[in-house]
């Protein structure tokens, strides 16, 4: 049986067409009404005189100054000699006494209307015509505007269906926590909530109540969604997700009733899991930001604070969130008996990435030469959804050469496309190329001889993305803490390239812009942040780094004085300058191997690990071997 939707029911396509044709009609009624049948010339008062006296005019309209009339023949009375029967012409200000006693001699008909207007129906109806058109259009905008918001909202099922839409209907998970690679820790944390949502009285029967609200934070691409989706998996309990953002509408309320709509939706379906994505976009701190809050998102974070208080213990209901901004929180969030318990994704390490890698190359042909440990070695730093990007990526590559194995070459230039962008095309003339090569030496070098750096994988002068060139480093184990002379290494490290400009060039360029910055805010930390500076002392002087718009008040009282403010500008510009200093000593001292190496750069434009020993000569002693390119 053949069926039709309300909105079709209710409006027909053809509506539109039977609206657009009244509005025809009213406009030809207008024409018609406001255009005369024969073309009317505007005559002088003095020739209109001259027509009446000869007996030529039949008949008169007078309106207000203006005056209509017609003729008993067609007379040549327009500006260029044209016939015509219709004329009109406007009567003297200081008015004629002469003309009536000349109409009545004439016996002319003579009319007089009203200087306002006509009062007939047809005027009435013109003069309502703006305001039939104006409805009409609101009228459309508004039901165009209802379709794209899920429906007209003419009727109760159209408006409960809007309310109801972003809230998925509730999903039975095939993911399961053997598809979420590395994690253990964040795995453990919520592993006892499966036994609760399998098993809910056995903990009921013991008093045992188990937090209903748990909050996932890490950074972006670290797997709260799928460890969110791989725990009601596991449990094999119904799940419903849906994100902050799809709570806030332009109609007032709605985010409010599509919190009351999921809650009682997952209630109804006990046990289950609610997941609520981008937690901050709703839940940010509440009165803060420009304008000092926004009331609809208020009352949507009322109505979830209120829901989650209204958990009955017999409701085996468990509500996760994710966030990478729990700073900007609001803090009845996250207060006892709501969002109690955090469970931090951390980025993966090296065994952790390596697992990563053979979930997401199952279905990956790769070729003998693969080793997804190297891989996993040389991508620290990198979050799952970034190992996900480079797999595709690696195989995209593959795919464009009419591979049919996936090569470590592959996933080599693959994640020198991810780290330093796509290679560009650019015509660079041989004395920029110079420099540039004397720049990227220059960090080369330092990072190269310098005893507390990261061991190094690659120099290039090949333009990617936004830089000229690079020079890229890999540590070989990961870093949790950062010690001081690592730091100042570093600081050496990033000014290296300018260094090597002015002791080689004896000038600086505008390539070093990036470095100075870096540089600049490495130092700032180490002083304001981490107390490396013997002149401040550990204290905490750092800026505010909140954002308005992320939730925080636009003014923020400065904790120190301008004293203070002024110690921390020099103890950075110290630290910059005993860096600089490092590095030139470093440059001055290895004068022929920085030569050497500028002219393999010049000639192969990318240098490996073995070039850029055999240009240097040996690593110095203790210093980690370089990272393995091959």
């Amino acid at each position: 049986m053949q069926t039709t939707t309300g909105n079709q029911d209710k409006y027909p396509p053809w509506s539109t067409a039977v609206l657009m044709a009244v509005l025809l009609i009213f406009a030809w009624l207008l024409f018609q009404h406001l255009s005369p049948l024969e073309a009317a010339y505007e005559i002088p008062y003095s020739q209109f005189k001259q027509l009446v006296l000869e007996g030529q005019v039949a008949n008169l309209q007078l309106q207000g100054d203006v005056a209509r009339g017609t003729l008993h023949a067609a007379a040549a009375i327009g500006p260029q000699g044209e016939t015509a029967r219709q004329f009109s012409t406007r009567l003297p200000a200081f008015g004629d006494e002469q003309l009536l006693p000349l109409l009545e001699q004439q016996a002319i008909e003579l009319q007089v209307n009203s200087p306002a207007g006509e009062t007939g129906p047809l005027a009435i109806l013109i003069s309502l015509l703006p305001w039939i058109f104006l409805i009409v259009f609101f009228y459309w905008v508004f039901q165009r505007t209802s379709r794209a918001l899920g429906g007209r909202l003419g009727g109760p099922e159209e408006l409960k269906k809007f309310l109801e839409a972003p809230a998925q209907q509730a999903e039975q998970q095939t993911v399961t926590f053997a598809d979420v690679a590395g994690q253990d820790n964040a795995k453990r944390e919520v592993a006892e909530l499966v036994e609760f949502l399998r098993n809910p009285e056995s903990f009921r029967k013991l008093g045992a109540e188990v937090p209903h609200g748990v909050l996932l934070m890490g950074a972006p691409g670290t797997g709260k969604t799928l460890l969110a989706r791989a725990l009601a998996g596991e449990a094999g309990v119904p799940f419903f997700s849906i994100s902050g953002s799809q709570f806030i509408e332009v109609f007032v309320g709605v985010g409010a009733a599509r919190v009351r709509h999921l809650f009682a939706a997952a209630k109804k379906n006990a046990p289950s899991i609610v997941f609520v994505d981008e937690l901050d976009s709703v839940g940010r701190t509440r009165g803060t930001g420009l304008g000092g809050g926004h009331d609809e998102r208020e009352q949507t974070l009322n109505q979830i604070l209120a829901e989650m208080d209204g958990f009955a213990g017999h409701e085996a209901v468990i509500v996760l969130a994710a966030t990478n901004r729990p700073d900007v929180l609001d803090p009845a969030l996250l207060r006892p008996g709501r969002f109690d318990r955090h469970v931090i994704l951390d980025l993966p390490d090296r065994k952790d990435r390596q697992a990563i890698l053979m979930v997401h190359t199952r279905k990956v042909p790769l070729a003998g030469d693969v080793e997804l440990e190297r891989i996993a070695s040389g991508t620290p730093g990198f979050s799952g959804a970034d190992i996900k990007n480079l797999v595709n990526e690696a195989a995209m590559l593959a795919a464009r050469k009419q591979q049919t194995e996936v090569l470590m070459q592959d996933f080599e230039e693959a994640r020198d496309k991810l780290l330093l962008g796509s290679i560009r095309t650019l015509a660079i003339q041989p004395e920029e190329r110079h420099r540039l090569a004397v720049h990227e030496a220059g960090h080369t070098l330092l990072a190269y001889f310098l005893p507390h750096t990261d061991p190094l994988y690659k120099v290039t002068i090949i333009p990617r993305g936004h830089t000229l060139g690079g020079t890229q480093q890999l540590p070989e184990e990961e870093r949790h803490t950062l010690p001081e002379e690592y730091l100042r290494d570093r600081l050496a490290v990033i000014l290296g390239g300018r260094t090597a400009e002015m002791e080689l060039l004896d000038t600086v360029s505008s390539g070093a812009e990036d470095d100075i910055r870096q540089a600049t805010s490495l130092a700032r930390a180490m002083v304001a942040r981490w107390g490396m500076s013997a002149e401040i002392g550990p204290v905490d002087l750092r800026e505010s780094e909140e954002h308005p718009f992320l939730g925080r008040e636009i003014a923020q009282p400065r904790r120190y004085s301008e004293h203070s403010a002024e110690a921390v500008d020099h103890a950075v510009q110290t630290l910059l300058r005993e860096a600089e200093q490092l590095a030139r000593e470093i440059v001055r001292g290895h004068h022929s191997e920085l030569g050497r190496l500028i002219g393999a750069l010049e000639e192969q434009e990318t240098l490996h690990r073995e070039q850029i020993e055999q240009c240097l000569g040996p690593a110095p002693t203790g210093k980690p071997l370089l990272a393995d390119s091959n």
